[in-house]
C-alpha cells in the first residue's frame, strides 16, 4: 500500500488515512458502535465502556497479519473513519485473490462529505495493485443508506449472504 498517511480531500476539510495503531482501538470501537444495529449487539466495550483485553488481542492479531489492514481516517487528531481490509487467497477464478472489506464507518458529523468514498477508493486501488480479482463486502440488509452508498460506488448486490452466530467460548 502507498505509504500512509495519505491526505483525503473532503467537501469542507481534509482527513488523513493511515494504518490503525493500538491506541486507536477505543476510537474505532466508538465508531463501530455508533448505530442502532451495532449498539443492539452490545459487544463493543466492557461494562464500564472501556477497551477489553479481547479487543486488544483482536487488534494485535490484525496488526501482525500481512493479509489484514485496519485503517483509520484522522482529522485534527480525531479518528473519524475506519475500515478493515482482508486479502483472501482462493482456488476459484484461477487462484485469484479477493479483497474483503469489513466494518466501514464514518463519524456521523462527517457523513456525506466524501470520506467513505475516498476510503473505499483507496481500498480498491490497493486491491488492484495486489492483483485481486475483486473487492467484496457485505452490508446488513437493514442498512438501506449504506446499501445505496455501496451501489453508487459501483458495488453490485450480487449474492445473498448467510451467517451463523456461534456462542462465545
Amino acid at each position: 500500500m502507498e505509504p500512509l498517511p495519505i491526505t483525503v480531500p473532503l467537501a469542507t476539510t481534509t482527513a488523513s488515512l493511515r494504518r490503525a495503531r493500538r491506541e486507536d482501538v477505543a476510537a474505532v470501537l466508538a465508531l463501530l458502535a455508533d448505530d442502532d444495529l451495532s449498539r443492539a449487539r452490545g459487544d463493543f466495550a466492557d461494562a464500564a465502556g472501556g477497551v477489553t483485553a479481547g479487543h486488544l488481542a483482536g487488534f494485535d492479531a490484525i496488526d501482525a497479519d500481512p493479509s489484514q489492514l485496519l485503517l483509520v481516517a484522522e482529522q485534527d487528531g480525531r479518528v473519524v473513519g475506519t475500515l478493515q481490509l482482508t486479502f483472501i487467497p482462493g482456488l476459484s477464478r484461477g487462484g485469484a485473490w479477493r479483497a474483503q472489506v469489513e466494518a466501514v464507518r464514518v463519524a456521523a458529523d462527517l457523513r456525506g462529505q466524501g470520506l467513505g468514498a475516498a476510503m473505499l477508493g483507496r481500498v480498491v486501488e490497493e486491491a488492484a495493485q495486489r492483483g485481486c480479482s475483486q473487492v467484496q463486502l457485505t452490508s446488513d440488509a437493514r442498512r438501506t443508506d449504506a446499501r445505496r452508498f455501496y451501489e453508487r460506488l459501483g458495488f453490485a448486490a450480487s449474492h445473498t449472504g448467510f451467517k451463523l452466530v456461534l456462542p462465545r467460548p
